[in-house]
């Protein structure tokens, strides 16, 4: 294995999936230019005579649009940008801090991290997108799914303030997971 020498950048993108890591290598004197994604090589182009560009590729199971921008910033200085579904980096995962909710919780000796999506009411649990049963209960929903032999449901409850909204909780085998901050 030939080791990383031209290793400038590396990122770690939380996604629905998991939280996947993104690293690149820049050789500023032949203009290399390999990206990896959680350890497997993505792109790879040996020689580039323009060193400044940008790399598009995906991310994760739901293949989310990634790019990685090189610019120029003074002589031989280069700066390295990651977008995520066309956005910085920090601008997609405060947007995605709004549109879902993470739980990290430890279930027969795994760690389980749980997302749910809450446009589309869609749970993930390392990496897999779970079945799932939605129901109706006098103060709300709840979405039924189980992790391993565990039964698990997130129930959707109005805040009753409008900044708010619905406020979900996990609860598992009738006990509140906390949820976490990524």
């Amino acid at each position: 294995v030939e080791k990383m020498t031209d290793l400038v950048a590396v990122w770690e993108v939380a996604l629905s999936d998991g939280v996947h890591k993104i690293e690149f290598e820049h050789g500023t004197t032949s203009g290399k230019r390999v990206v990896y994604v959680d350890g497997k090589e993505q792109i790879r182009k040996e020689w580039m005579f323009k060193l400044v560009g940008k790399e598009t590729f995906t991310v994760g199971a739901a293949k989310t649009k990634a790019a990685i921008n090189i610019d120029a910033v003074s002589g031989f200085a280069y700066e390295y940008t990651l977008d995520i579904d066309g956005k910085s980096l920090k601008k997609y995962m405060e947007n995605r801090s709004k549109t879902t909710n993470t739980w990290i919780l430890s279930l027969d000796g795994t760690v389980c991290r749980v997302v749910l999506e809450k446009d589309t009411m869609d749970v993930w649990c390392n990496g897999k997108k779970l079945e799932t049963a939605g129901e109706f209960v006098e103060d709300g929903t709840e979405t039924h799914f189980s992790v391993g032999a565990h039964d698990c449901y997130i129930k959707a409850v109005s805040s009753g303030k409008r900044k708010e909204g619905i406020i979900h909780t996990l609860i598992v085998d009738d006990r509140e997971i906390p949820e976490a901050v990524e």
